[in-house]
């Protein structure tokens, strides 16, 4: 696993450099700052060691950088999922690299400053990745395992909308919410049975945590199932159900990757 990661670095590393020679991704600079939320599950049910897994995880780990880091004061933010989720944040990452406005200097000058700073930009993300990567591949051996609070997501997703940042959320997990107690879901145990369900039980819940706008946040989901999974592995309400509740919290757009 370890060389496998290794050879990944490397072949992103290029991936990266090459990008950075071409005119578009120049030009790609957002108007404020992107805070980008990475929720990795790190409970018994998803084994990111299966090669489909890290293949998958990996691309858009590389690919959420790449789109989400350009400019000073980009911000990304990894929290495992676990039982404590909310108290579980693993990395924290702001670029430094300054953009400045090149449109009063001459061709000399501006070339000179965009060449500067696709440079320091692609170091950055070098970094980043790589620190993700390592992240990715955290073992919890621990009880926290043994729960899966994804609820807990809810607040931190509030709290980066509130400082006004575009926020972009990645969820690598399989979403199989799993907490014990009153007024918790557990859908190891009692999934919803058809997307009718699915959507009662988001609507229902929602009303219970108003307190949590998602303010138009794009959120995406990443499942650790092959495409030839049976519906009794990737249970198709589950989606359903973290769709509807997702959005009726507020955010912009839920997208399964």
């Amino acid at each position: 696993m370890t060389r496998l990661l290794s050879y990944f670095i490397v072949f992103a590393t290029s991936a990266f450099f090459f990008a950075c020679s071409t005119e578009n991704e120049k030009k790609t600079v957002t108007e404020g700052p992107v805070y980008t939320l990475v929720f990795m599950d790190k409970t018994q049910s998803v084994n990111v060691n299966k090669a489909f897994v890290t293949q998958k995880y990996q691309q858009i780990l590389t690919d959420l950088v790449e789109q989400n880091i350009h400019q000073k004061g980009d911000k990304l933010e990894v929290y495992f999922i676990h039982e404590n989720t909310q108290k579980a944040r693993a990395l924290s990452l702001t670029c430094r690299t300054q953009v400045d406005d090149v449109s009063h200097m001459n061709a000399t000058d501006r070339e000179a400053a965009e060449t500067t700073a696709d440079l320091g930009i692609q170091r950055e993300r070098m970094i980043f990745l790589k620190q993700l990567l390592t992240k990715l591949n955290v073992q919890n051996v621990g009880a926290s395992q043994r729960q899966t609070d994804i609820w807990a997501s809810l607040p931190v997703i509030t709290k980066a909308a509130e400082t006004g940042a575009e926020v972009r959320v990645y969820y690598l997990s399989d979403m199989i919410e799993s907490m014990k107690g009153t007024n918790r879901r557990d859908f190891h145990s009692n999934p919803p049975k058809d997307n009718a369900q699915a959507d009662e039980w988001a609507k229902a819940d929602a009303k219970q945590m108003q307190q949590y706008a998602l303010s138009a946040s794009s959120i995406k989901i990443a499942l650790p199932f092959e495409p030839t999974s049976s519906t009794k592995e990737n249970n198709p309400t589950v989606t359903q159900y973290w769709s509807t509740l997702l959005q009726e919290l507020g955010a912009g757009s839920v997208e399964e990757l």
